[in-house]
């Protein structure tokens, strides 16, 4: 008999890492023949600028979302409740509710983690008591063991699965046309495709640029995303105010095939991010399906992905004069671009595709449904939930 799993996950829009792999397990065909599976959609938000903004609407969406998860325990009995939780700041307050929700019914919980801050905030004495009350008697999914670092204070690394993100096989793909295009042109194409976003390092990226036009290298710099917290005459303003214009160009949110001839005509992928709920970056995952060289930052789990040297080159965070360098010598060993994209190419294959994430998400749900792990803390947990309660909240 199929065990009941109960997924309180995050799905698209807006478009972003957790999101995408919400819809990666929503979508599973081995997800779903393996478990009895019911799912709640935990975003709030449609836009990704809006998050952890406050509106009087919010509360009726809460309300909502409340129900739900209330309604799906009271209606079935779950072996599992999987919840795709935030981290710290406003989504955590939000998605602490469900979780007493889930503990007050007795049910086993992982936490599947896509971001993270929780160390950054763990001196606060409320956070601490009700950090405390979140972890007793649950597990955690990581996406990196690099990530440990910032549970460690409530969370045993016996009770830490580690389990990598992985995306589709593109379909129709054709590497030897694209990389024949690419060796044919006379200026290297130089790509940043990721929300428009201060700490994903879009002005690093801008100031490199500067320094390559300063060292008069010829390039074609495209930038593909959606404004978060940059607007849009920001970026031209830097563009204009460095006579940038001839050689940047931003071109909005892009999907589907419209993204993919971003990723065809690339010659470098670039993503110097500090954002501080990085924690795995998908983007580079795809740039390495097109056979494209990564520079990048050793933020969250990202150097799991691109190993310095081999698939790219992992740069000091908020240091334009190395990414500048990086990037230049990309522009002048074209033979390095193409080692390092197949190199990222293979490990993609072998290391970070969507079958492998899949399986490896199974087996971690059906370990954690299998073992006795909270039975006999949860029934000592629960003598005492009530005033626990009243001391967190």
């Amino acid at each position: 008999m199929k065990k009941k799993v109960l997924f309180i996950i995050n799905l698209p829009p807006p478009v972003y890492g957790a999101n995408v792999v919400g819809q990666y397990i929503k979508q599973s065909s081995l997800v779903n023949e393996t478990f009895y599976a019911d799912y709640i959609n935990l975003t709030t938000e449609k836009e990704l600028n809006n998050t952890g903004k406050f509106r009087v609407n919010k509360i009726a969406i809460f309300i909502k979302l409340y129900t739900r998860v209330f309604y799906h325990l009271i209606r079935r009995r779950y072996n599992l409740c999987y919840i795709s939780i935030n981290a710290k700041g406003s989504g955590f307050y939000k998605d602490f509710i469900i979780v007493v929700l889930l503990k007050l019914f007795r049910c086993r919980i992982v936490y599947h983690y896509h971001n993270k801050g929780i160390a950054t905030v763990q001196h606060i004495w409320w956070l601490n008591k009700m950090y405390r009350f979140q972890f007793k008697n649950s597990k955690v999914i990581l996406l990196s063991s690099r990530l440990y670092d910032d549970i460690k204070k409530y969370v045993l690394k016996e009770n830490v699965f580690i389990c990598a993100n992985g995306i589709p096989e593109i379909q129709g793909i054709n590497l030897v046309e694209i990389n024949k295009k690419r060796n044919a042109k006379a200026i290297p194409e130089l790509l940043y495709l990721s929300n428009m976003m201060k700490e994903k390092g879009v002005f690093v990226l801008l100031e490199a640029c500067k320094i390559l036009k300063a060292r008069k290298i010829n390039f074609r710099m495209n930038f593909v995303g959606g404004w978060v917290d940059i607007t849009e005459g920001e970026f031209n303003d830097f563009v204009i105010k460095n006579d940038l214009g001839n050689l940047i160009a931003y071109h909005g949110r892009q999907y589907g095939e419209a993204k993919a001839k971003y990723f065809e005509t690339a010659d470098i992928f670039i993503f110097p991010t500090f954002y501080s709920n990085e924690t795995f970056a998908l983007v580079n995952l795809e740039a390495m399906q097109y056979e494209l060289p990564v520079i990048t930052t050793c933020e969250g789990g990202i150097p799991d992905v691109v190993s310095n040297n081999i698939n790219g080159y992992l740069v000091e965070k908020k240091n334009p004069i190395a990414l500048a360098d990086k990037i230049l010598y990309l522009i002048e060993h074209p033979e390095t671009r193409e080692k390092m994209g197949a190199a990222g190419r293979d490990r993609y294959e072998q290391m970070f595709n969507l079958k492998r994430f899949e399986n490896n998400f199974v087996n971690i749900l059906e370990n954690l449904i299998t073992s006795k792990y909270n039975n006999e803390g949860n029934k000592k947990q629960l003598k005492n939930v009530h005033s626990t309660l009243d001391r967190v909240l």
